[in-house]
């Protein structure tokens, strides 16, 4: 893992973005503090509402996408906005997907707040569009 300090919450966006284009777990969890959290504040069927700690985030990610069939095959930054507080980012995204055995492909609206601390994350706090995801997932 590289020097988190360095990583700036856009730089840290970017790699959260990228963890979950190559569905792994351990690149998601590794940006977050040891006591970070992932809230979903609007609950999805399969998601707990809170992640707590990292070791909680790679076991959650690594159940949730290696039980997954779906691919994500592109995150659309719409916009990421910078804010009074330098060590937090909000992000508007479009997540892109494929259901290979269905083939079919959707997409998920979201909105991702990242507060970052030393280059890693200490909450996220994940808003998904619901009924998209459960769409998604057939």
């Amino acid at each position: 893992m590289d020097t988190p300090s360095v990583r700036t919450p856009r730089e840290v966006l970017n790699r959260y973005y990228q963890a979950m284009l190559d569905k792994s777990p351990d690149a998601l969890a590794d940006l977050y503090a040891v006591d970070g959290m992932h809230e979903f504040p609007f609950t999805s069927p399969g998601f707990p509402p809170l992640y707590e700690g990292r070791e909680a985030v790679r076991a959650g990610y690594r159940a949730a996408w290696g039980a997954s069939p779906v691919q994500v095959v592109e995150v659309r930054q719409v916009s990421a906005y910078e804010t009074a507080d330098p060590g937090v980012i909000v992000a508007e995204h479009v997540v892109v997907g494929t259901l290979p055995a269905k083939r079919t492909d959707f997409t998920v609206p979201g909105l991702l707040i990242l507060h970052v601390r030393d280059g890693l994350i200490t909450r996220a706090r994940d808003y998904m569009d619901s009924a998209a995801v459960a769409d998604a997932r057939g």
